[in-house]
């Protein structure tokens, strides 16, 4: 794999050290704290109740389904899980925030020391060091009206269950962060905790980015990119960050510490507000929410729920399937098609199976934009093609014939190769007839040939398959052709 071109690579004495916080939009029925339906898309201001309003004198109450997740993401990143944590109040005054504070966890986090591997260009891994996982609620959204000097506030979102996961300053470049990012998506969807649709915010993430010339000891100043909602743009923000900070310093200029938005259309980010430290916050422990004790047989019970993780699929692609890292990363980003292919693979265990699914499967998918349920080419089919092809039933010209009909059709292989009279010829007798009059009508050729003009063996062979109409063995007839042309 070639290395990613970087805009640190026009700054070789410089090296950027990247954290990365992600709130993850769990998937739970209810929302946090009250029994309102966690879900998105309603009319603003509908799906609310006293509780997630923060109306007087109510009292929220946790809900489990938010625990045994946290717990699920714990285990699944090596995290250390705490048997007894808290929840404390963090105090800031938005619109969206209707009790002006945020329900969270502080200084006990549920999960704390945990660790995401990432693959490097090289095919090394990296383990990105998580420094905490914590439970708290989402604020509301603010809409900003067009053509007016007018916002709105929808509480819809209030009191959405989240993760938030927080990196150590462990990323060393834009490559890093996107793998580590596309890992840990890919991971809580796995978990069954997260849609990871970043559209709708359910996987958001807030990047730290500093810069520093290297064999500094000190860290340099760092600016957190907010509210990016797509692994390009992220990709892109970053790129930008990276090189905005560096010419600040090489001009003499000072980084201030600060909150920053990418602006997609510009493609430049712009700073937002100077960064908030934990002391603006003011924490303190949540009076209205108990201890939160998790006991051995709790996490017991979570362990035994847990799917295969991405990264023991990824090597177990690999070490069952004989694929190479990059065949298993297009199968390990999409679950739908792993699931087809090893299916089809039960049915047929042939190498070649994978070009079929990568290539023609795929192809199809994205040629007629439908998705891969839609496919009339189903495992079993697939499998029962590629294994027609391997018995020399078929040559590759027929199988890809076969290929587009069972795609429009949904028949068979087999009755579609016996109708069509598909049959691969493997007569040596037939197709030494067909070479000898092949050979006779072009006298000039076969001399220009034999005078050292190698490419024109190709002429013979595609000759050969027309006149057999593509049903020629292609391997019989070039080992004919040389014995008769030598």
């Amino acid at each position: 794999m070639s290395k990613t071109v970087s805009i640190l690579d026009q700054y070789p004495a410089y090296e950027v050290t990247i954290g990365i916080e992600v709130h993850v939009q769990l998937a739970t029925q209810t929302k946090i704290f009250c029994a309102c339906a966690n879900e998105v898309g309603k009319e603003p201001n509908t799906n609310i109740c006293n509780v997630c309003t923060g109306q007087p004198g109510v009292l929220p109450v946790l809900n489990k389904k938010v625990v045994d997740y946290a717990i699920a993401a714990g285990l699944a990143t090596h995290s250390t899980i705490a048997p007894v944590c808290s929840f404390s109040r963090k105090h800031y005054f938005y619109p969206d925030l209707p009790k002006n504070y945020q329900i969270t966890q502080g200084s006990d986090p549920i999960c704390s020391e945990g660790n995401v591997p990432i693959r490097l260009e090289d095919g090394s891994t990296k383990r990105i060091r998580l420094m905490r996982i914590h439970m708290e609620e989402d604020a509301g959204k603010n809409i900003h009206a067009s053509g007016s000097n007018e916002s709105f506030v929808d509480l819809n979102r209030t009191g959405t269950p989240l993760l938030e996961i927080v990196t150590h300053p462990d990323i060393a470049s834009t490559y890093e962060a996107r793998t580590y990012l596309k890992a840990l998506r890919l991971l809580v969807q796995s978990l069954g905790i997260c849609s990871g649709n970043m559209e709708d915010g359910a996987f958001r993430a807030d990047t730290n980015i500093s810069v520093r010339k290297k064999g500094a000891q000190k860290l340099g100043t760092r600016c957190e990119l907010k509210n990016i909602n797509s692994f390009k743009f992220i990709s892109d923000a970053i790129e930008y960050e990276i090189e905005r900070q560096i010419t600040l310093l090489e001009s003499g200029g000072t980084v201030r510490q600060e909150t920053r938005l990418w602006d997609t259309k510009e493609h430049k980010t712009i700073m937002m507000r100077s960064k908030e430290e934990a002391a603006d916050y003011r924490y303190l422990t949540d009076p209205d929410l108990p201890l939160l004790v998790i006991d051995e047989g709790w996490i017991d019970r979570i362990t035994h729920t847990l799917a295969e993780l991405p990264y023991e699929r990824f090597n177990r692609l690999m070490a069952d399937y004989g694929l190479s890292p990059q065949e298993a990363e297009i199968l390990l980003d999409d679950m739908p098609l792993a699931i087809y292919f090893e299916t089809a693979y039960a049915c047929t265990a042939s190498k070649s199976l994978i070009n079929w699914v990568v290539r023609d499967i795929m192809g199809y998918l994205k040629e007629h934009k439908i998705a891969l349920a839609e496919c009339k080419v189903t495992p079993e089919k697939l499998a029962a093609l590629v294994a027609l092809l391997e018995k020399g039933t078929i040559n590759n010209h027929a199988a890809k014939q076969v290929f587009e009909t069972v795609a429009k059709t949904g028949q068979e292989p087999a009755v579609i190769v016996k109708e069509a009279g598909l049959e691969q010829m493997d007569s040596s007798d037939e197709l030494q007839v067909i070479i000898l009059e092949i050979i006779a009508a072009n006298p000039k050729v076969v001399a220009d040939y034999k005078s050292g003009k190698d490419k024109l063996f190709g002429f013979f062979v595609g000759q050969v398959m027309q006149k057999t109409k593509g049903k020629g063995n292609p391997t019989l007839i070039q080992e004919l052709l040389k014995k008769e042309l030598s």
